[in-house]
């Protein structure tokens, strides 16, 4: 199929098969013919959470898969393959199962993955408050808006205003229910320069005020005065241990503390220009499928980026059944759920990236660290030992050179970090998801002391890109036990369009042995 009707049809409810792997494959939707869509609800599979929602016609609620409620009748359910259609088909999300709290879609990148990039791009204005104009987004794809608007349709199932309308709202829900922000705060941060256009969407949409909700879900999600609490879902299993392994391995003294079940670590974020300082901290809630996030209440008008952002360092959008079965390919026992760790700051991972430049991570580590105690900006937390802010783009364009390359860091890499800065400053070079993945990694290759390696990495963890393999790694080579970055290549031919998880599994052979 070429995009999604209104009802989701098409055979078979279990993952695709090895033999239909491929990156044109994957971008089509998931499909389930009614039938199949009723038996994963009805065994409340969380393996399609994100990728199925069921509208009920008796309530006009639409439902996660793994939604506790009683099963509703078969007759009784319209099936879905994401939010905004159920809602376009006159439903609103559960109060129970919260369809806000679902994974996402990860996207691949071929002739047809227009729509879902502009997808994405919406998705980024939705949480970061902001609008975005249907002929500028066209033209950042090189489409006219009209050609966007028909593909949009055609993949998506919805028209693009009403997919960032339930982006909005949805969000909005998730901090009416999870948060104690005031009602215009919340407005605010979901994109709503007015309050009466917000009241006015949400009870169209949702036929309750924002208000109601908020008296409903206060009692129940009591959270504390300095922090904003919130959930988000991810699809099991979820191989914890080896994430928090690696992040854990990585940590940065003064900007990150590491515990057995996550983390917590500074941040900074721009905000109309001017940057928002504070914290973050996430814990996994294996029980139930969740990633449990706190926010400092000096972030909240920042809160949907932060949401995004966490969604993308831990990989929740992740579809382990697919992965996995590319993975089981690979000459080592199974790791089931195995992720890749993305960033909370896409400058950041960027910079300590080029510092990894023929390395090893400690030695990496501990050039970030000088790094931070000369260029990082201190900052007041409640928590001992979080003091500091990592050198932001700015700050490490404007720095001498020397001054740089003082702290051990060889003049190359001292070249490369700077020209980077200055990208990323003035705006050239974007470093997030959302970012389209060829011109970005064309622009960083053209930097002095960049490489495929370095571009190769920042694919895999800034941009998101599920397929990126730096064949010239060593961890790479050595796990192959092949000394040829081509003969490297070549061999990963078969794990596509999954290499990035395949360099994990590549990574962790080496701790086995």
């Amino acid at each position: 199929m070429d995009g999604p009707t209104k009802r989701i049809a098409c055979s078979g409810i279990g993952p695709k098969t090895a033999s239909s792997r491929s990156s044109a494959a994957y971008d089509e939707p998931m499909t389930l013919q009614d039938d199949a869509a009723y038996r994963a609800i009805t065994t409340r599979d969380a393996r399609f959470d994100g990728r199925l929602f069921v509208g009920v016609t008796s309530t006009r609620v639409y439902c996660r898969p793994v939604c506790r409620v009683r099963t509703p009748r078969r007759e009784n359910c319209r099936f879905f393959a994401n939010a905004a259609l159920a809602e376009a088909g006159g439903f609103r999300p559960c109060l129970r199962c919260r369809p806000e709290l679902a994974p996402g879609l990860s996207l691949m990148d071929s002739s047809k993955a227009l729509a879902q990039q502009a997808a994405r791009w919406i998705e980024q204005a939705a949480h970061e408050g902001h609008d975005i104009a249907l002929p500028a987004l066209a033209a950042r794809l090189g489409i006219t808006d009209r050609h966007l608007r028909r593909i949009f349709v055609q993949q998506v199932g919805v028209a693009p205003i009403d997919y960032l309308t339930t982006q909005r709202l949805l969000l909005a829900k998730q901090l009416l229910t999870d948060t104690a922000l005031p009602v215009t705060q919340v407005a605010l941060a979901s994109g709503y320069a007015s309050l009466r256009r917000f009241n006015a969407a949400f009870a169209e949409r949702y036929r309750m005020n924002p208000s109601a909700l908020r008296r409903e879900g206060a009692e129940a999600h009591a959270v504390p005065r300095d922090a904003l609490r919130l959930r988000l879902g991810y699809r099991p299993p979820y191989h914890q241990v080896a994430l928090l392994a690696f992040l854990h391995a990585r940590a940065l003294r003064g900007v990150e503390l590491a515990d057995a079940a996550g983390m917590t670590r500074t941040i900074s974020v721009l905000h109309r220009e001017q940057p928002l300082n504070g914290w973050i901290a996430w814990r996994f809630s294996p029980k139930r499928h969740e990633v449990e996030l706190a926010i400092a209440p000096e972030l909240a008008p920042v809160a949907g980026t932060l949401v995004q952002r966490a969604r993308q360092a831990l990989d929740l959008d992740a579809e382990p059944q697919l992965i996995d079965t590319v993975m089981a390919t690979l000459p080592w026992p199974l790791r089931p759920g195995l992720r890749v760790p993305g960033s909370f700051d896409g400058f950041e991972t960027a910079v300590r990236i080029v510092l990894g430049q023929q390395v090893t991570v400690a030695a990496a580590r501990t050039l970030a660290h000088r790094l931070i105690e000369r260029f990082g900006a201190p900052i007041t937390t409640p928590f001992a030992g979080l003091d500091r802010l990592f050198p932001s783009a700015a700050t490490l364009a404007d720095a001498s050179g020397d001054d740089i390359g003082r702290l051990g860091i060889v003049r190359q890499r001292v070249a490369a970090l700077q020209a980077l800065a200055r990208e990323v400053r003035d705006g050239r070079i974007q470093l997030h998801r959302a970012a389209p993945l060829e011109p970005t990694l064309a622009r960083l290759r053209e930097l002095p002391g960049v490489g495929e390696w370095t571009a190769q990495l920042v694919a895999m963890r800034v941009l998101c890109w599920p397929d990126a393999f730096p064949a010239s790694d060593i961890g790479v080579l050595n796990a192959l036990k092949i000394r040829d970055p081509k003969l490297a290549t070549a061999q990963a031919a078969a794990w596509q369009p999954w290499r990035s998880y395949a360099v994990m599994r590549l990574w962790l052979s080496l701790e086995d042995s």
